[in-house]
């Protein structure tokens, strides 16, 4: 089950409408972004909140990822921040603790509602938990956006923090949440996108052949192999972008897709960076209508 919270919906069809009469010419920036262990303990910390808070104002649509907020507090906190000039600035949706054991985590989006719309989510289900037989550890928990401002009108996305260890099988399986989206929603253009651990010991050279999202000519890899999408001293491309559906595939911006360095960008200490994730936002924008 995911969660949608909003704040002035009257607003927001009204922000909504008026944009689009008046073709206001923006670009739609979108991101996956793996909060390592991302909770109250983070968000009580002033300096490691404000960054998170200048890093997510960055986008338009965030997908958030290990998110350890049992009781949402954390979230509170990060929508208050984000929302501190303009009550409407940020809305979000949270899918609900996913986990085969104690350990759980959510995914998290926030969106700009006077650039984006939700339609319609849900929570893939990859089969039964306790009887094992499951494919995911954290299973997607997916978005159905309409973005009035861009070339592509309607579009989804697909978040996955993958096991490290099933890292193969999980992008693999993407392959089957992209056909279920394809028959619930009647939708080809998709976004797939997050911490898949798509790098360096957790997926070697002869697996990719394996892995039908790879393989499969219908979807475009926007990160490259070669990116390096962590904050430490590893250089693995473990977070990725994924993109099908022709609509959505013309309308990204050329080059585009890349991983934001907040360290090099804020010029942040090895340890303050670290301790903001230990992942980079991997990003990406819309070409305008």
């Amino acid at each position: 089950m995911l969660t949608f919270r909003m704040r002035g919906a009257r607003l927001m069809g009204a922000l909504l409408a008026l944009a689009g009469l008046l073709h206001v010419a923006l670009t739609l920036k979108i991101a996956a972004f793996n909060i390592r262990t991302f909770g109250e303990t983070k968000m009580s910390n002033a300096t490691l909140s404000n960054y998170i808070v200048q890093i997510l104002s960055r986008y338009d649509i965030a997908v958030i990822q290990e998110v350890r907020d049992s009781h949402l507090t954390a979230v509170g906190r990060l929508l208050d921040r984000l929302n501190q000039d303009d009550p409407n600035a940020f809305h979000y949706v949270v899918s609900e603790p996913l986990g085969r054991n104690s350990y759980k985590e959510r995914y998290l989006y926030v969106f700009r509602p006077d650039q984006v719309s939700v339609l319609d989510s849900y929570q893939y289900d990859d089969g039964c938990e306790p009887c094992g037989n499951d494919t995911f550890s954290r299973e997607p928990a997916i978005v159905r956006f309409f973005s009035p401002l861009t070339e592509v009108k309607e579009f989804a996305i697909v978040p996955l923090h993958a096991a490290p260890l099933d890292a193969v099988a999980e992008m693999d399986s993407l392959y089957d949440v992209y056909l279920d989206v394809r028959q619930k929603w009647d939708l080809e253009d998709v976004m797939l996108m997050g911490d898949f651990n798509a790098g360096c010991s957790y997926v070697v050279p002869s697996q990719w052949s394996s892995i039908r999202l790879r393989t499969s000519p219908a979807f475009q890899w926007l990160i490259p192999d070669t990116a390096d999408t962590t904050a430490t001293s590893t250089r693995c491309a473990y977070d990725r972008i994924v993109v099908a559906g022709t609509l959505l595939q013309h309308a990204i911006v050329p080059d585009s897709a890349a991983p934001f360095n907040f360290q090099a960008a804020f010029g942040l200490s090895n340890q303050l960076a670290q301790a903001i994730s230990d992942h980079y936002p991997v990003e990406v924008t819309l070409k305008r209508a």
